[in-house]
């Protein structure tokens, strides 16, 4: 179902950081990893659960939520609240193979807050995540990506 996916796809980048905590579903962010990285997770397709003329186009939608202050309240209109963001791509485009559990179909795009931020967007469409983020990589490599764009959120605070 495509409204799993989403769950799915935080699932795979909590176990990708070594995330030993459930996901606290009113959280400005989606996972906490044990580092204390706080990472917002996107997720899309090109196949959903209907049958379709051809591939969707994706569209990552919600990049920005409700500014928390240091006292877990609201301070504010909307912006960007994780240090980083993680889009993942369910990238399998024939029904017949799909397999969500396969983590060969997934590529996941990972960027700091202030790159995401610069865009000043609510949205993006995969070809503006592939300009910010740049090549995707995959599961097993996402703990390293996530952590590189750590690094880059702090260096430029």
């Amino acid at each position: 179902m495509n409204t799993r996916r989403g769950m799915l796809a935080e699932f795979l980048v909590a176990r990708a950081v070594g995330c030993p905590e459930p996901r606290v579903e009113w959280d400005p962010y989606d996972v906490k990893a044990p580092d204390g990285t706080t990472i917002e997770v996107k997720s899309g397709a090109y196949i959903q659960a209907w049958r379709q003329g051809g591939p969707s186009k994706i569209i990552f939608s919600g990049l920005k939520g409700r500014l928390l202050d240091e006292h877990g309240g609201f301070s504010g209109g909307p912006g960007y609240n994780a240090e980083v963001y993680v889009f993942a791509v369910q990238t399998c485009q024939d029904h017949d193979a799909f397999e969500v559990l396969d983590l060969a179909q997934w590529e996941f795009f990972v960027a700091p807050r202030t790159v995401v931020a610069a865009t000043g967007y609510r949205s993006l469409s995969l070809p503006a995540v592939r300009a910010i983020a740049g090549p995707p990589v995959r599961f097993e490599q996402l703990a390293g990506a996530i952590a590189a764009a750590r690094r880059g959120e702090e260096a430029t605070l």
